[in-house]
């Protein structure tokens, strides 16, 4: 494994947050940190406890989650965007570099910086509302599989897109929409039995249930299930990964 070509490649993409740090980790705090006092102002004071945890301790993981998801597929859609739409995606792949190593530089170089984002986020939540963390092994696992699972369907839009407007379909028309109505501020025991069932094909519903798991031990949907359902998002993604560098997918042509 060339671990030089790694390592130039993923500090590149980090030095390219720090050129970028308002947008990058500066915006999403104060977006969240809007949500606590809207909604914990607004819902809050209707909703005191959610299953025995005040409301606004009861969202934390939901917003945590909503931030990892939506930066991790950014991150790593606009980091292999930008290659592609320079041109200098054709020097890397001429490099003695290998497509395995091309994924692990530009995803993991997204999930550190989607971790770090989520772990600041919780530093802040934990300003405004008592967080308390049952099984911190378990939520750091969580945390790092969906950055990191999350980050290779960013790769494959970054990949797949191609323009500026394509990179932003899916967090914006697919994934914010599925996040909201998968339990970020809610509890789907909380649902009529209809919406109920309908709320447990939302995928993310048992992203979200395991991470609110890890910290007050509550979970809408079995803890096995939800880490089933990561590991499945996890093969599928790097399935279409492989299938794309080796048909040549948008990179050859």
């Amino acid at each position: 494994m060339n671990i030089h070509a790694i390592r130039a490649i993923y500090r590149f993409e980090m030095a390219r947050t720090r050129r970028t740090l308002m947008q990058s980790i500066v915006a999403p705090v104060i977006s969240t940190s809007l949500y606590f006092i809207v909604f914990g102002s607004a819902i809050g004071s209707r909703i005191k406890e959610v299953n025995g945890v005040s409301y606004g301790a009861f969202i934390v993981p939901g917003l945590i989650m909503l931030s990892l998801l939506s930066q991790s597929i950014s991150n790593a859609s606009f980091g292999i965007y930008f290659p592609r739409f320079t041109g200098t995606i054709y020097e890397l792949l001429s490099a003695p570099v290998s497509y395995f190593e091309i994924v692990i530089s530009y995803v993991g170089a997204a999930a550190t910086k989607s971790v770090v984002l989520g772990l600041i986020i919780l530093a802040t939540a934990a300003l405004f509302v008592p967080v308390q963390i049952l099984h911190p092994v378990w939520m750091v696992l969580f945390l790092l599989l969906t950055a990191v699972t999350f980050s290779l369907l960013g790769f494959i839009i970054g990949i797949w897109a191609d323009n500026f407007e394509k990179l932003q379909i899916v967090p914006l028309l697919i994934i914010t929409p599925l996040t909201f109505l998968g339990g970020s501020f809610y509890s789907v025991d909380m649902l009529p039995p209809a919406w109920r069932v309908i709320t447990l094909f939302n995928p993310i519903v048992y992203l979200i249930s395991a991470f609110r798991w890890s910290f007050y031990g509550l979970a809408d949907v079995a803890v096995g299930v939800s880490l089933g359902m990561t590991a499945a998002f996890l093969a599928l993604f790097l399935g279409i990964t492989a299938w794309i560098f080796k048909t040549g997918y948008r990179l050859k042509a």
